[in-house]
This record gives C-alpha cells, sequence and structure tokens, in this order.
C-alpha cells in the first residue's frame, strides 16, 4: 500500500471510531502561513514550526468537513488508479457531491492545499496537478523523458528548438539531464527570456535559461532544484527591481513560501543567488525608474518586518530600505535606454563578474 493512502485510511478510520464513540471528530492540519516558518540558513529553506488548526464537526463546519472527506477520497480513488486531476477538474468533480459541493474553485484549492498539508505531501502525490505549465527553457541542456506508450527514453535538446522553448511539465521527479552549461540564468519576464533567446545568450554565455514567468510553479521550482543538485549548477536570478520580484518571487524560488512550508525542502532551491536590478543598480545604470505604489510599500514593511528570510539576511534589510528612501522600483526592460542588446553585451556579463553586487 502507497505511504499515502494508508494515511488517508488512518485519517478517515479515525473520523469513523470517534463517530461510533459519539464524539465530535476532528481534523489536524498545519497552519499554513509565514507565522508557522522558522528559516535557518544551514537548512536554506522555510520550514514548519508547530501551529497547528483544527477543523471540527459541528453545525457551522459541517459542509468544509465533509468537503475536506470527499477530497480525501477522491485523492485516494486517483492514486490507487495511478489517474491525475488538474486543480480545475477537481472542483467540477465536486459537482457530483450535492451538499458538499464547492461554490467556486478558491474555496475547492484551500480544501486541497489542506489535505495536501495533512498528508504532509505535495499535491502531485494525492493525484492534483497544477492548471498552468511549469515554465521555458533554452539553452545548453538535454531532458530525458520517457514516451508514455513504450516507456522507452525520449532525449529533448533544449538547443533545438528554433525561436521556441521547452516546456517544463506539470511532474518532473522522472526526469534526467545531460549538459555541459555553467550555469542557470532564471529569468522573471517572458519577454526578456525571449530576447536572450532571440540572441541567443545561452551559447555566449554557456548557461540554460529558464523563464519563471512570474512566481515559479512548483514543477518549475522542482525542476530547477533537480537540475542545479543533479549537475552541481549555480543557479543565479534575473527580476525586475521591484518588492514585489524580490519577496515574492525571487524568495519563494530561494526559500519557499509560508503556505507550502510543509513540504519546501522539496520545492525551494537554497543555492540561488540574486543578480536581478536592485535599488543600487537603478542608480549605478542610471536605469529610467516608476514610483512605488502603495502595494510597493506595503510589501517592503511587510517584508522587512515579517519575512523569517529578509530579517535574517542584512543586505536585504538595506535593500529594501534602500529602496524606500528612494521610493522608486526599475523593471528588467529598463536596460534598453541604452540599447536593445545592452543587458547582453554589458549588464549581465558585469553582474555574473562582480559577485559584490549579488544579494543572498
Amino acid at each position: 500500500m502507497k505511504p499515502v493512502i494508508k494515511k488517508i485510511k488512518e485519517t478517515a478510520e479515525d473520523v469513523y471510531k470517534d463517530i461510533l464513540k459519539k464524539k465530535q471528530p476532528t481534523l489536524h492540519m498545519p497552519l499554513r502561513s509565514l507565522s508557522n516558518v522558522k528559516y535557518d540558513s544551514k537548512d536554506g529553506y522555510f520550514e514548519i514550526i508547530d501551529k497547528k488548526k483544527e477543523r471540527t464537526l459541528t453545525a457551522s463546519s459541517v459542509k468544509t468537513f465533509a468537503q475536506t472527506l470527499r477530497m480525501m477520497a477522491l485523492s485516494k480513488e486517483l492514486v490507487e488508479s495511478e489517474d491525475i486531476a488538474t486543480k480545475r477538474e477537481a472542483y467540477y468533480v465536486s459537482k457530483n457531491w450535492e451538499e458538499a459541493r464547492f461554490v467556486s474553485q478558491p474555496e475547492s484549492d484551500t480544501v486541497m492545499d489542506d489535505v495536501e498539508a495533512m498528508m504532509m505531501v505535495n499535491r502531485e502525490q494525492i493525484g492534483f496537478i497544477p492548471e498552468e505549465k511549469g515554465g521555458d527553457i533554452a539553452g545548453k541542456l538535454i531532458v530525458i523523458d520517457k514516451d508514455p506508450d513504450t516507456g522507452k527514453e525520449v532525449k529533448i535538446d533544449c538547443t533545438k528548438f528554433g525561436s521556441g522553448a521547452y516546456s517544463i511539465p506539470s511532474q518532473v521527479e522522472e526526469l534526467k539531464f545531460q549538459t555541459t552549461a555553467k550555469f542557470i540564468l532564471a529569468i522573471e519576464t517572458a519577454g526578456m527570456f525571449q530576447r536572450l533567446v532571440k540572441h541567443n545568450y545561452w551559447k555566449k554565455a554557456n548557461c540554460i535559461l529558464i523563464s519563471l514567468g512570474g512566481v515559479p510553479t512548483r514543477a518549475c521550482r522542482r525542476f530547477i532544484r533537480r537540475l542545479s543538485d543533479d549537475k552541481k549548477l549555480p543557479v543565479f536570478v534575473f527580476t525586475d527591481g521591484d518588492p514585489y520580484g524580490f519577496a515574492n518571487i525571487y524568495r519563494t524560488l530561494k526559500v519557499g513560501s509560508g503556505n507550502a512550508a510543509h513540504i519546501n525542502k522539496y520545492f525551494c532551491v537554497p543555492s540561488a543567488k540574486f543578480i536581478g536590478i536592485t535599488p543600487q543598480d537603478i542608480i549605478d545604470y542610471k536605469l529610467p525608474s516608476h514610483p512605488l505604489k502603495d502595494v510597493d510599500i506595503k510589501r517592503i514593511k511587510d517584508a522587512i518586518k515579517n519575512d523569517p528570510f529578509i530579517k535574517h539576511h542584512k543586505p536585504w534589510q538595506k535593500a529594501f530600505k534602500q529602496m524606500a528612501q528612494m521610493k522608486v522600483r526599475a523593471e528588467q526592460q529598463a536596460l534598453a535606454k541604452w540599447g536593445l542588446n545592452y543587458v547582453i553585451e554589458k549588464y549581465l556579463p558585469e553582474k555574473l563578474k562582480d559577485q559584490k553586487t549579488w544579494l543572498p
């Protein structure tokens, strides 16, 4: 019996026994938030502490309690049949659950995340996959996958996609890699990724380019982590110079998130270094900028006060405070002020050479 099925059965049996004893059954799950994580630089990722939330069967919670049990049953069915369901499909499956059906997908997603946390696994292990793709790749990498019909190995050369790119699949555990690249460059925006691909930057720099597409999906993060570990490749992250790029995109890739603290150790890249647009870059490269929005100012204050990763690293605290004083942010594309390919010819070579400009 697979461990996850065993855990689901044990949880269901506990509920059943409580009902037979005429006790109120209770489900326990870790609290998924930044307030329930710790950051130790030796481990390199957010780890869950010990705060838990309870879901007790009462008159007011009966629907959510039933939805949780039905989601567990759906998961068990998927794992036993070696099938999968997207988050959207799981929401529509619930339309057959009578009074327990979900009204909206965010409601369904929250219960799915609770089940994942209860089982202390990632959602792919309980049969659910994300809707979005993992990210795009170009450069000196051969991905070894399997043909689903024959089971034979299929080699995918990421240098052979012309002006396109290889898309990371939603499940990446079975992939293998071949590469002679020196590093991985993870890029926030699709536009910047396309520019670097168009001009074969991966060939010039001997690297692998990965488009994050904003906050990277779990599949994207897991792919980068596995590739980095397997081939001992450093990971450099290139984002916009704004609080979102710093505290959401980069931090999530490097150390994980509060919401997924129970599985961060599998989905983060502790070795990653930030080489993107810093507040100091805005000054040094005389970049065009935009005023900080109210949401940016709030994010800066929250990061300095509440984010365990930012609180641990003084260079990041300094960068956030400098941005708050400057009251501006800058995009990757601002480098085009000096020429469309300035990023290739000047900015990235200088940043990669000078480690003093990196952030941890």
